[in-house]
């Protein structure tokens, strides 16, 4: 098979989608662009902060993609280029889209509330409480495992104590770029003109790269890993337009550039997919059902996607005409992403099985062997692509730790009518609620990137299940179609909880083995449990007013 046709087919099929599919359910469910968007009638400097339809689109986009579209599809390839092809484009039009869409459009309908609060008025104080506790389990997964991701990319020394100048480059880079948004945030705020924006910060992103590939900062990874919770924290309580929203705008730039640079390179260089198109239902003991859709997340589908969604972006979303492109469309650009992916790394495939290495050193390397045709020297090249990579964990890391704040106050905060204790009071502070988060999962985060990324991939995929059944009563509550997310929400329920009975399977497996380690296994056992029966909880509630005739 020629890798420039699967990229050639995933184009037609998504622009396909976008324009039939995405405008459909548009207008299925109304959208009214006199309407004022909670964002303007909310706006408060803080959350609420109104922004064009590029800046938006460019914070969903960062936020959503993180590193999953590169290592998802690739680390699936095990079994095959055609399982994992077929499950990014329909995952990706179907399931991914839609949920990441509706979610917006639920929120941005209802004053920019998040899933929990949407949840609590569609189905009821429990089914609040339930998910919000879900929510913020599961992004102590997903900080701890980018974390890790982060320092490890970072981290200035090789395992023989020579240095890595890639990544002290992308490390450098990544740090100029936090202040260089902060910035550009003043820049976009009291400046109008989106070409001034656009050409300014194109302008500032070739400066970045420049001077963090000329002052590489060279610390080991113990260090970056504080440095990567201590900009966490920041981004966490600083308002949306001075991080945020500029970091975002100007990391768009990398990201785009990347895969831009993914699918020009495969253009040019038309190459052979050497895997197989299946490998077997069977591959390293792992079962293709139902591993495959819980290694394929970010470019199929996520739950994490409506946390950015309906906890961030409907926050700053100016007319509701921008809610397709940056809902529907952000994800059909991620699953581009990881479409460009699965080829490269099939592409780099000999005697059947994948290059050594992580999946963003098989990425990396081929990327970069891309942009050497452009004339770019391998080591400014692969500097490049480790700082784009850094930058997608960056941009999710700092919007799920926020999101994780958010749902920690959420729970806590009392409904109408109810007192506010003092100890209330200072959990849903919100520096309080960001440190209790950070810390949590910096205790994950100790683990290592390979002993969490299994259970937050299954903890995703449950996550949206539980979003989509959430989403299924409030289009039927609102007497809006809601029968084109029945299946996505059946069959994701189905996928995630089998994997997380193989998790905890595995888990005991190793207690009874002797090799049991209470921080790493036992944190994940009790994690694993409590996902488990939050999703059960959370679910009968749904159902419950799902089935009512009423």
């Amino acid at each position: 098979m020629n890798g420039l046709t699967l990229v050639g087919i995933a184009i037609v099929v998504l622009v396909l989608a976008y324009l039939l599919y995405g405008r459909w359910l548009a207008k299925t469910w109304g959208i009214d662009p006199l309407a004022k968007t909670p964002a303007v009638r909310l706006e408060d400097g803080q959350d609420y902060a109104p922004a064009s339809r590029f800046t938006v689109f460019s914070h969903q986009f960062n936020s959503i993609t993180g590193a999953g579209p590169v290592t998802g599809p690739i680390i699936a390839a095990m079994f095959g280029w055609l399982p994992a092809f077929l499950w990014l484009l329909i995952g990706g039009v179907f399931f991914g889209a839609v949920q990441d869409f509706t979610a917006l459009y639920a929120s941005v309908k209802n004053d920019g509330k998040s899933m929990g609060l949407l949840i609590e008025q569609y189905i009821g104080k429990t089914g609040r409480k339930l998910f919000l506790l879900f929510c913020w389990l599961f992004t102590l997964l997903v900080i701890a495992a980018f974390a890790d991701i982060l320092a490890g990319t970072f981290n200035g020394f090789t395992k023989d104590g020579g240095q890595n100048v890639p990544g002290a480059a992308a490390a450098s880079i990544s740090m100029i770029y936090i202040f260089a948004a902060m910035a550009f945030g003043f820049f976009m705020r009291y400046k109008s003109g989106e070409m001034k924006k656009f050409i300014l910060g194109a302008v500032v992103v070739v400066l970045i790269l420049w001077a963090g590939i000329k002052n590489p900062l060279f610390y080991d990874a113990a260090t970056w890993r504080y440095v990567v919770f201590a900009y966490c924290f920041i981004a966490s309580v600083l308002p949306m337009w001075l991080l945020k929203q500029p970091r975002d705008y100007l990391s768009v730039f990398l990201l785009l550039g990347m895969i831009l640079g993914g699918a020009v390179g495969i253009i040019i260089a038309n190459p052979t997919i050497e895997m197989p198109a299946v490998m077997g239902w069977t591959v390293k003991n792992q079962p293709l059902f139902p591993i495959l859709f819980i290694t394929i997340a970010c470019g199929a589908v996520s739950g994490f996607h409506s946390l950015v969604s309906s906890g961030t972006s409907s926050k700053s979303i100016s007319n509701e005409r921008d809610m397709l492109p940056v809902g529907y469309g952000a994800m059909l650009v991620e699953t581009l992403l990881g479409v460009v992916s699965l080829v490269i790394a099939c592409s780099a495939a000999s005697g059947g099985g994948l290059p050594t290495g992580t999946p963003f050193q098989i990425f990396g390397s081929a990327i970069g062997g891309f942009f050497t045709m452009f004339g770019l020297p391998a080591n400014v090249s692969t500097c490049i692509i480790m700082m784009c990579v850094s930058a997608l964990a960056m941009t999710t890391i700092d919007a799920v730790t926020r999101i994780g704040r958010m749902s920690l106050q959420e729970f806590f905060a009392p409904s109408e009518g109810e007192q506010v204790n003092a100890l209330v009071k200072v959990i849903t502070n919100t520096y309080v609620s960001t440190i209790i988060t950070l810390a949590l999962a910096y205790a994950l985060c100790l683990a290592g990137y390979a002993s969490i990324w299994p259970l937050f991939g299954s903890a995703n995929q449950l996550l949206s299940a539980l979003v989509l059944t959430a989403l299924a009563v409030f289009l039927r509550v609102t007497n809006r179609k809601g029968w084109m997310l029945y299946i996505p929400m059946t069959f994701m329920f189905v996928v995630t909880m089998s994997a997380l009975l193989i998790s905890v399977y595995n888990i005991i497996m190793k207690l009874s083995a002797g090799n049991f380690v209470f921080m790493v296994d036992g944190l994940q056992l009790i994690i694993a449990v409590a996902l488990m029966t939050l999703a059960l909880l959370v679910v009968f509630n749904c159902y419950k007013k799902l089935v009512k005739k009423n």
